[in-house]
C-alpha cells in the first residue's frame, strides 16, 4: 500500500439536509459542481451529522420527558434532563461521569462524549433539537454506496464519519462509524517491514486514517463541508463494516 500522494477535494454547495433528502443524489449533483466524476478506488467521506439529518433522527426536545434516572443524572451533570434522557435512551450503557461529562457506550457499541448526540450545527428551522448518531451507520454507508455505483458504475468505499475524543490525547479527531465497500482494517501481521523484520501484531485503522484526512476538509465547528472525496488512497477492498474495528470488551484494558 506504498503510496506518494492521495487527493483529497471537499464538495461545495452541500445543501441543508432535511429528513427525507436522498444524500446520494445530493452528493451526485455535488460532484458535478466540482467537475468530478467516481472513479474506482475512490473513497467518498460523508459526516454522520446530514446523515442522521436525511434519516430523520433529530428529536425536538419539546417532545421529551425526562426519567427519574435522567433528572439525577442531569443534576449531577448540569446538563438540559431533556438532553441526558435522550443520551441514556441511545446507550447501552455509562462507561464514566465525571463533572459535566458522560462518556457512553452507545447502542453501536461506539464508546464516546454523550453517546454521539449533538446540538450543534444543526440548523436549518429545525428548532430545538438533539441529533442523536444514525441508528445503524453501515447500513447508511452501504445504502449510499449501492446508490453511487448504481449511478456511476464505479466501485467506491463509502465511510459516514464523527468527532470522538481518544483516550490520553487531548483534542477530537474524525473517525469512521459507518464503512462500505472496504475493510476497515488493514492486517500486516506476517508482513515484512524494510529491513525485513516480521509484523507480528500491526494492524491499522485504514478507515480511521481515512477518516482524519477528510476531516482537515469538513472542518470541526461547521458542517459546510459535510461530503469529501479522497481519490489515489489505498485501502484493503472487500466487504467490510466499521463495526469490526470496535474492541472487544476482553480486550479493552481501559474500561
Amino acid at each position: 500500500m506504498t503510496q506518494s500522494q492521495i487527493n483529497l477535494i471537499a464538495l461545495p454547495d452541500i445543501p441543508d439536509i432535511v429528513p427525507g433528502d436522498d444524500l446520494a443524489a445530493v452528493i451526485l449533483a455535488a460532484l458535478e459542481r466540482a467537475n468530478q466524476c467516481l472513479q474506482d478506488g475512490d473513497v467518498v467521506v460523508v459526516t454522520q451529522k446530514i446523515v442522521s439529518k436525511a434519516e430523520g433522527c433529530a428529536i425536538p426536545l419539546e417532545s421529551v420527558t425526562p426519567s427519574p434516572e435522567a433528572l439525577a443524572l442531569a443534576e449531577a451533570t448540569a446538563k438540559d434532563p431533556r438532553l441526558v434522557e435522550i443520551i441514556l435512551r441511545e446507550s447501552h450503557g455509562i462507561v464514566r461521569q465525571r463533572g459535566g461529562t458522560l462518556i457512553m457506550e452507545t447502542h453501536h457499541g461506539w464508546i464516546c462524549a454523550n453517546a454521539g448526540v449533538d446540538r450543534s450545527n444543526i440548523g436549518g428551522d429545525m428548532g430545538e433539537v438533539a441529533l442523536p448518531l444514525p441508528s445503524d451507520p453501515d447500513a447508511s454507508a452501504h445504502r449510499i454506496r449501492e446508490a453511487l455505483q448504481a449511478a456511476t458504475g464505479a466501485d467506491i468505499a463509502v465511510l459516514i464519519t464523527d468527532t470522538h475524543g481518544r483516550p490520553w490525547r487531548e483534542g477530537t479527531v474524525n473517525i469512521t462509524i459507518g464503512a462500505a465497500g472496504m475493510m476497515p482494517l488493514a492486517d500486516l501481521r506476517g508482513t515484512p517491514d524494510r529491513y525485513g523484520y516480521i509484523l507480528r501484531v500491526t494492524v491499522v485503522a485504514r478507515a480511521d486514517e481515512l477518516a482524519a484526512a477528510a476531516g482537515l476538509l469538513m472542518g470541526q465547528a461547521g458542517e459546510g463541508m459535510p461530503v469529501v472525496l479522497i481519490r489515489g488512497a489505498a485501502y484493503p477492498r472487500g466487504d467490510g463494516c466499521a463495526t469490526q474495528m470496535q474492541r472487544a470488551p476482553e480486550r479493552d484494558l481501559f474500561r
